[in-house]
């Protein structure tokens, strides 16, 4: 299963909610990202900025919309 960003479906600011879980949320089926029932997130950064060195920005914890 690939992702590609045309797929996505986007927010009117240009912003993607991604959703993960065991089911696809009703409508939003390509921007979910199955899951079993325990799982963990890994998040990698190709060609971080220097905010991050800096230690002046933080990824912005996960939460629960639904």
């Amino acid at each position: 299963m690939g992702y590609e960003k045309a797929e996505l479906k986007s927010n009117p600011d240009g912003t993607v909610d991604l959703y993960f879980g065991p089911k696809a949320p009703q409508g939003l089926e390509s921007n979910w990202i199955p899951t079993g029932e325990d799982y963990f997130l890994i998040f990698r950064l190709y060609g971080p900025e220097p905010a991050l060195f800096k230690k002046t920005w933080t990824l912005p914890d996960v939460e629960k919309v639904l």
